[in-house]
């Protein structure tokens, strides 16, 4: 029996259709055990700070705090629990659910071999403190997370995009960004380097990688029918130039390998 159809107008903008993509349960969260090493980093955190929310998930702890105090919580648990490494730091987009991000922070205690995550969550338009004064692994984290998820870093030492150009217009993680790029996006090169004036003799630019094109510049897509640059398709388009392999050379190789590598094995023996 086929589900009744569902219009999917304006879906990008709608991330979070329940008849379209399947969620994943949530991963059972368990109490924080009353004693034990969790209890007492929980403890120390709770005597300085609000926690929000704590429980244990696939055997680490998990704090949930309000974002002004992340940089605080995070110095308490380097200073005073030996929490000294930041592997990871980045942020979940949940701007269509409930308007902003989930910025989380991955800690690891080297003595214990214990995890902590830090959860708090960040408003749209609203920014949070750097860590970068504690774990200097923070840098291009939240220089990353500012430049694909538009999620703003105060105090940070150089704030500016990682991956996409200075001038890029808009965040590309975003749920909400376009899969193939806005209009910006789609004549950023042709602009910036011939101008708006040349978009009629251009065209938009091809932002998919997969995509292969059989009437490319050098026709390399078509194996066989390859064609000097500048010929006029027509005539040479259903002219087949023959594959050839260097199949007495390939197997020559091959063999020359197999010999060196017995010798090898034969002095390791």
């Amino acid at each position: 029996m086929m589900r009744p159809y569902t219009p999917k107008d304006n879906v990008q903008a709608k991330a979070y259709y329940t008849d379209r993509f399947w969620v994943a349960p949530r991963v059972p969260e368990e109490p924080v055990p009353s004693e034990g090493l969790y209890a007492e980093d929980l403890e120390a955190v709770k005597a300085k700070h609000e926690v929000l929310k704590a429980y244990i998930q696939r055997g680490q702890l998990v704090i949930h705090i309000n974002p002004e105090d992340n940089l605080k919580v995070l110095r308490v648990l380097k200073e005073e629990r030996w929490y000294e490494m930041l592997s990871e730091l980045s942020a979940v987009d949940f701007l269509a659910e409930r308007g902003g991000f989930e910025v989380f922070y991955q800690i690891l205690n080297l003595n214990t071999a214990k995890r902590i995550r830090v959860k708090c969550f960040v408003e749209q338009n609203r920014a949070i403190e750097s860590v970068n004064p504690l774990y200097r692994s923070a840098d291009w984290a939240e220089r990353e997370m500012w430049d694909l998820m538009g999620v703003k870093v105060n105090n940070h030492p150089y704030l500016k995009r990682l991956i996409m150009p200075d001038d890029w217009e808009g965040h590309p993680l975003r749920k909400t960004y376009p899969l193939e790029g806005d209009e910006f996006a789609q004549w950023y090169e042709v602009d910036k380097i011939f101008g708006k004036e040349a978009r009629d003799i251009i065209g938009p630019e091809n932002r998919d990688p997969a995509r292969v094109d059989r009437y490319d510049t050098e026709r390399f897509a078509r194996l066989g029918h390859e064609v000097p640059r500048g010929a006029p398709i027509e005539e040479v388009e259903e002219k087949e130039t023959p594959i050839q392999y260097q199949e007495d050379e390939g197997v020559f190789m091959i063999e020359k390998f197999s010999a060196d590598r017995s010798k090898v094995l034969d002095r390791r023996k």
